[in-house]
């Protein structure tokens, strides 16, 4: 399923191992890199100061709720998950239950972690494609994700998908449940945006 060269605006990268991976990767500290489903690499700019301020906003809340109920770990978007389809993908936010977090050998903790996240959000910036970040929010369910927020300020709605391929639409004036994936958490966006 290896295709000979991937591209990115222009660029041909070889195809790279996992390891290849990580190590492009810390050669470019500053660069926000990812490798879709495909293996395409993708190598993202720093998103803008609103985006940037609504993400650390969600992460607060996520945080509190976190530190609350101590159910278990939560990650910001300089982290990379490895998905069994071979992606490596950093989502704005993501969180994993102690249990499943704890299970992973500490070797495995070192690197983009081969495990999905339970729960993981994208934050739409104004120059990502709507359908990118919806091939991601497939491609984590897939993978065995279990709740995954999709939130696009433009529209002012959040596309919610859950692990059994339901996706709903809730408008940011509606509060998103965190169901029982993050039991007990609950936000309303209209008071963050």
């Amino acid at each position: 399923m290896v295709a000979e060269r991937r591209l990115f605006n222009g660029i041909h990268f070889p195809p790279m191992t996992d390891e290849q991976f990580l190590a492009f990767c810390q050669l470019n500290p500053n660069a926000r890199i990812e490798r879709d489903s495909d293996l395409n690499v993708k190598i993202m700019p720093p998103t803008n100061s609103e985006t940037g301020n609504y993400n650390a906003e969600l992460i607060v809340e996520l945080g509190i709720w976190n530190r609350q109920y101590k159910l278990g770990k939560i990650f910001d978007s300089s982290t990379g998950f490895k998905l069994p389809g071979g992606a490596i993908y950093a989502p704005d936010l993501a969180w994993i239950s102690q249990n499943r977090w704890d299970a992973l050998p500490a070797s495995d903790r070192q690197g983009f972690a081969p495990i999905a996240p339970d729960f993981v959000l994208e934050l739409r910036s104004p120059d990502q494609h709507f359908g990118d970040l919806k091939n991601k929010m497939e491609d984590y369910i897939a993978a065995g994700c279990r709740l995954a927020w999709l939130i696009d300020p433009q529209a002012r709605k959040t596309w919610v998908y859950a692990e059994n391929g339901d996706i709903q639409t809730i408008p940011f004036e509606e509060v998103l449940s965190g169901g029982t994936v993050l039991s007990g958490f609950a936000l309303r966006l209209a008071d963050v945006f």
